[in-house]
C-alpha cells in the first residue's frame, strides 16, 4: 500500500500527519507536486516526485501510478473521481473519504459552482483550514489505514 499526496495544495499539517502515519505503519508515502518537496531526513520512506508545471500534471502522475488498495490524499475532486472507481481510497484534507458516488456528486456541484462564478455570481470560497480539519483528517486517515490493513491479512 502506498499513500499518494497531491502535495501542491496539501496543508503542511496534512503532510506531517501522513508522514507520522507512514512511519508508524511502515508505509510508502509519495508526495507529487510541480516541484520536488524537501522531506525531513527522519522520513526516509517518503519520496517526493516533481512533475512539470503543466496544469494537472501531478494529477495525471497519480492516476497513472496509484493502484487498488492505495490511498490518495487530495482536495481535487476531479482527481478523486478518476481514481476512486479503481478501488483507490481517497481522503480530502478536511477528513472526508470519497466513495464513487460522493466523488461524482461533488464533481457535479463543483461544475455547477464554476458555471455560477462564470456568470458573475459570487460564491465565496472554502473556510480557512484549521485544527478541527487536521483532527478530522487524522481520524479518517487512521480509520482508513486500519480498515485497509485488516483487509490485507
Amino acid at each position: 500500500m502506498t499513500i499518494w499526496v497531491d502535495a501542491d495544495a496539501a496543508p503542511r499539517e496534512v503532510k506531517e500527519i501522513v508522514f507520522r502515519a507512514g512511519k508508524r505503519l511502515g508505509l510508502a508515502v509519495v508526495l507529487v507536486a510541480n516541484a520536488v518537496i524537501q522531506v525531513p531526513a527522519a522520513y526516509s520512506f517518503v519520496k517526493s516526485v516533481g512533475v512539470d508545471g503543466k496544469s494537472d500534471a501531478a494529477d495525471h502522475y497519480i492516476v497513472a501510478h496509484a493502484q487498488a488498495g492505495d490511498v490518495v490524499i487530495t482536495a481535487d475532486i476531479e482527481l478523486a473521481s478518476r481514481v476512486v472507481d479503481r478501488s483507490v481510497v481517497v481522503i480530502d484534507p478536511r477528513g472526508s473519504e470519497f466513495t464513487a458516488d460522493d466523488a461524482r456528486t461533488a464533481l457535479s456541484v463543483r461544475n455547477a459552482m464554476e458555471q455560477l462564478r462564470g456568470a458573475g455570481v459570487i460564491t465565496g470560497g472554502p473556510r480557512p483550514y484549521g485544527p478541527r480539519d487536521s483532527q478530522a483528517f487524522a481520524a479518517t486517515l487512521d480509520r482508513t489505514l486500519t480498515r485497509l490493513a485488516r483487509r490485507r491479512t
